[in-house]
């Protein structure tokens, strides 16, 4: 899911402010750039749910140097896909939901050998339970990377679950969702379950004993690098949602 058509080689608009500050407005908090609000790109109010969201949102902007780096300031893009897309969207977003619940991460236990095998499942079963107790979200483990049949009341759960989140809340769910290539961490990250920072690190357990056995190179280290900061944004964004 992307709010932006911005690449890597789009030019990077320049600095045009001195200071971001969250302001409280009706029904809401939003943020100002040297006593201007910021609009999203469907040109509407960047209207925040929290003063705890505004301030982080804030410094994200305070951060920026000489050129502004759209593409690092996580916590503002969610929040243009919060506010300008995800109210349109919402039964596509649950859709995606269960969909990343027919081929979910932790529903896919290797084959091969036998310790990875067992470290996933010391990590991945309890949160398997966790999603069915908690959410009635029961899905079947397989081994290997075919995947096995869902039961429709689970994938329907996911749905229900999904919508029943209001909008700023939702998107968070579908970035962990792609973040994480879990629905099961994700939604323990939203609920509480798992920090999204925590909830990274299970996800990449197969990807870390690669690394730790075979060793990492230099590009995945750095693509590791940036998820985990997007881990952290999510994080950031979740608790300033309270």
């Amino acid at each position: 899911m992307t709010d932006e058509t911005e690449t890597e080689e789009t030019p990077k608009p320049k600095r045009f402010y001195e200071t971001a500050k969250p302001e409280q407005i009706p029904g809401g908090w939003t943020v100002e750039l040297d006593g201007r609000s910021i609009k999203t790109p469907a040109r509407v109010a960047l209207k925040l749910p929290t003063e705890k969201l505004a301030k982080a949102i804030a410094a994200e902007w305070n951060a920026q140097d000489a050129e502004i780096d759209l593409m690092s300031m996580h916590l503002t893009r969610l929040a243009n896909v919060a506010i300008d897309r995800t109210p349109e969207i919402r039964y596509e977003m649950a859709d995606e939901l269960a969909r990343y619940c027919e081929t979910d991460l932790v529903c896919h236990i290797a084959e091969e050998p036998e310790e990875l095998a067992e470290l996933e499942e010391a990590h991945w079963a309890p949160l398997r339970a966790w999603a069915g107790q908690a959410l009635d979200v029961i899905l079947v483990p397989v081994e290997g990377i075919i995947a096995s049949p869902q039961p429709d009341a689970s994938l329907e759960a996911a749905r229900n679950y999904a919508l029943g989140l209001e909008d700023f809340a939702l998107t968070g769910l579908l970035f962990g969702c792609g973040l994480f290539g879990s629905a099961v961490l994700a939604m323990s990250v939203v609920e509480g379950e798992l920090t999204a920072t925590d909830a990274f690190e299970v996800a990449r357990i197969d990807e870390a004993w690669q690394a730790e056995h075979w060793g990492e190179d230099e590009e995945a280290k750095a693509a590791t690098a940036l998820r985990r900061i997007e881990a952290k944004a999510l994080e950031t964004w979740l608790v300033g949602l309270g």
